[in-house]
């Protein structure tokens, strides 16, 4: 009888701690909170939230002390009182003692919640520096895309990084003007939320361009209160945001507006005469079940005038200073309006859909003049490049949990239209003297991957594969009758990822991957299907550790090996094989919270880069950078006080194949002051401010003057800013 009741007293035991609690974490305003940390005291067990606030945890009864920790909130501690209970937490300043890195895959996104919280972000072009090692270059003033540099890449604007806003893709394939080619700039950066990102191939949901990486960002769901604010700078530089909360005070829905307007002229000696404006609204519902409904609609629109690149010798010589032009008649226009439409729902306690559906209507008219008078000497070599596009795409993920796995099914499309795409010999703009190409243009990607998580205690295994299909169309309109060019091709990408967690502050991974990016449908058609979608294998083993509660510091070795291409260089509508090439390298990042209001932060990035199918001292990748740098310090709301000082270095590398012409290297540092009073902010900010002269974007091009009776290869380059001031003021209500 007594070993019978002992028996029953242990199943009882055993019983009541083999409960799964679950529950909620979510802020003042009832919205959920994204991977707080869960520890139950008495048994240590532990859980992190989802997209929903919703967790659970095993070996939790009624009575246990629970633990609760998340970034920019206050530590809380609560006495578990029945099922299906909700935490409210309260903001807090933040406080790198907060962070706990997470078991996942894409871990590495805690450095940018890190940076968008400590460094708030105002230009386009400031959130993309938040990708650690991610370097950008303009040079068109604001009005391309982009210039993109990432681990030894020079990426063009986006032929290897996949970029991505609320599940829109942002690359645009078979471009215009060059192959995934991604402008950002229809993003106002006072809408940023979260900036998801990971380098190499190793992601089953990120597909075409996601060799290098890809970056996905998240625009706020809600905005606290309403804004307006103006700022004004040198070079007649105008700046002004509008953001109205239309639903205030309502936990369950959230509705806002946003638009933001510019002008300047920039430092060019002939005026930029740059204008971009946005409008972006957004509205949330979360329903009953915590499912989550949101409608985004957003209209772009830029013009510009530019000055183009211009040769060293001019520079050299005195013909021009570096401010100068020789055809200030480039420029362009473009814009691009989206509708999205995503759902967010549990299904049950262990499964949960995320699905997206997305339109765009994108217009791009750019003129440009790199060579001169090299192959016209009569009338120079202005080319237009222009295009006229539709986009339609679905994306849909269902993860699924089984006791110490989890699964993600994931399928969607991706559909290109586009009309009169055009490469065309221009004169002073108004005048064609030339069609070189023309046609229209439809591309098709129909994905799907399956994702699967081992939980085996301290290591979680990741093995996944991702499929694509893709159909190529292309009509070209100067042939001299009507023919349809098509090709098709299917791609299976195999990845495998071991992430070991010795504790909540250290973590070890070895990540390996393929991966792939698209080419042009031009080029796809040319080599009718060969070759045509070039293979892309990495691998990472890297570490994000903290050896004291305020430092955070990640590093890793990786390598990236990229099968032969084809690439067309819609510049000259032809088509180059590139070979190839390997690439491997060491990254490093720090980040420190010196005192509760200062906060240091670092990043080291070295590349060897070099083609693999080229002799040696011929076989430099041009405009690889083999080193990068960012760095800085920031202040964050000490007395009402705010901002910071940041650098970044980018070291001479090779423009050429053998490394005869040398892109020059450069160090720029930017600062910012911002004071909050009430609800007014008053705000300073200063780029470059020793006035370095610097060029940001540099090429080795051949090139001709009208008077010159040869050509001469040389570096080609847009000038960096000079030392830019400019002034704020903003007002919340």
């Amino acid at each position: 009888m007594k070993t019978l009741s002992l028996l029953f007293c242990s199943l009882f035991v055993l019983s009541s701690y083999s409960q799964v609690q679950r529950g909620f974490v979510k802020d003042a305003n009832g919205s959920p909170i994204e991977n707080a940390y869960v520890i139950n005291l008495n048994s240590q067990s532990h859980a992190h939230t989802n997209e929903f606030g919703s967790f659970s945890m095993d070996k939790t009864n009624k009575g246990d002390m629970l633990t609760i920790t998340a970034l920019g909130y206050k530590k809380t501690n609560v006495t578990l009182q029945s099922n299906d209970f909700t935490i409210i937490l309260e903001d807090a300043i933040y406080n790198l003692e907060q962070v706990v890195i997470q078991s996942k895959l894409n871990a590495m996104n805690l450095i940018s919640k890190i940076d968008l919280q400590t460094t708030p972000v105002n230009s386009s072009q400031e959130i993309l520096r938040k990708v650690p090692g991610l370097f950008i270059g303009q040079h068109a003033g604001g009005g391309k895309a982009e210039q993109l540099f990432l681990r030894g890449f020079d990426i063009d604007h986006g032929t290897d990084i996949a970029i991505a806003v609320d599940g829109i893709p942002v690359n645009m394939v078979s471009h215009a003007h060059g192959q995934g080619y991604a402008d950002l700039h229809f993003v106002i950066p006072e809408t940023v939320e979260k900036i998801d990102f990971g380098k190499g191939t190793y992601y089953a949901n990120k597909g075409d361009f996601a060799t290098a990486g890809y970056v996905a960002f998240q625009t706020k769901e809600r905005v606290e209160n309403s804004s307006l604010s103006l700022e004004a700078g040198q070079f007649n530089t105008l700046r002004t945001v509008g953001i109205f909360n239309l639903l205030d005070k309502n936990k369950t829905q959230n509705a806002y507006l946003a638009t933001e307007y510019i002008l300047t002229d920039g430092p060019f000696d002939s005026p930029q005469d740059f204008s971009r404006i946005n409008l972006f609204g957004k509205y949330t519902s979360i329903m009953a079940d915590n499912s989550k409904l949101s409608v985004l609609v957003s209209r772009f629109s830029s013009k510009w005038n530019a000055s183009g690149q211009i040769p060293q010798r001019l520079i050299a010589n005195g013909t021009l200073s570096r401010f100068g032009a020789v055809d200030d008649t480039e420029g362009g226009n473009t814009s691009r309006t989206n509708i999205n439409v995503a759902l967010s729902k549990p299904i049950n306690e262990n499964t949960v859909l995320k699905a997206n559906v997305f339109y765009s209507k994108y217009d791009f008219e750019l003129y440009s003049n790199f060579t001169f008078f090299l192959e016209d000497p009569i009338h120079g070599d202005q080319i237009r490049q222009k295009e006229n596009r539709d986009v339609y795409g679905f994306n849909s993920e269902l993860r699924k949990k089984y006791a110490n796995s989890d699964f993600q099914f994931g399928c969607g499309f991706r559909a290109d239209a586009t009309k009169n795409t055009e490469l065309s010999h221009t004169l002073g703009r108004y005048t064609t003297l030339e069609n070189l190409k023309l046609g229209d243009i439809d591309e098709t990607n129909l994905f799907s991957f399956v994702n699967a998580e081992f939980d085996f205690g301290k290591l979680k295994i990741n093995p996944a594969l991702r499929l694509d299909y893709f159909k190529f169309d292309y009509q070209d309109k100067l042939m001299p009758k009507y023919t349809t060019q098509n090709e098709n091709k299917v791609k299976f990408s195999p990845k495998l990822n071991f992430i070991y967690s010795e504790n909540n502050n250290l973590q070890w991974y070895l990540k390996s991957g393929f991966g792939f990016h698209s080419n042009d449908t031009r080029v796809v058609v040319a080599q009718t299907g060969k070759e045509i979608l070039p293979t892309a294998i990495g691998s990472d083993l890297g570490t994000i550790f903290k050896p004291f509660p305020k430092l955070v510091i990640n590093a890793a070795l990786w390598y990236l090996y990229l099968q032969q291409e084809f690439v067309y260089v819609g510049d000259a509508g032809i088509v180059e094989p590139s070979g190839k090439s390997k690439r491997m390298g060491f990254d490093f990042g720090l980040r420190y919270q010196l005192t509760n209001w200062l906060f240091l932060d670092t990043d080291l990035n070295y590349t060897y880069a070099r083609s693999s199918d080229a002799p040696m001292g011929q076989n430099f990748i041009p405009l690889a950078p083999d080193f990068t740098s960012t760095g800085g310090l920031s202040v964050n709301k000490i007395k009402g006080f705010s901002g910071g000082i940041h650098y970044r270095y980018l070291k001479s590398r090779p423009a050429n194949e053998d490394n005869s012409i040398v892109a020059k290297g450069y160090l720029v540092s930017d600062m910012n002051v911002n004071y909050e009073y009430n609800n007014f902010v008053f705000g300073v900010a200063a780029d470059n401010i020793f006035n370095t002269k610097w060029n940001e974007t540099q090429f080795a091009t051949e090139s001709r003057l009208q008077n010159e009776t040869k050509s001469v290869e040389e570096i080609h380059f847009t000038p960096g800013t000079p030392f830019f001031l400019k002034v704020k003021m903003g007002y919340k209500f």
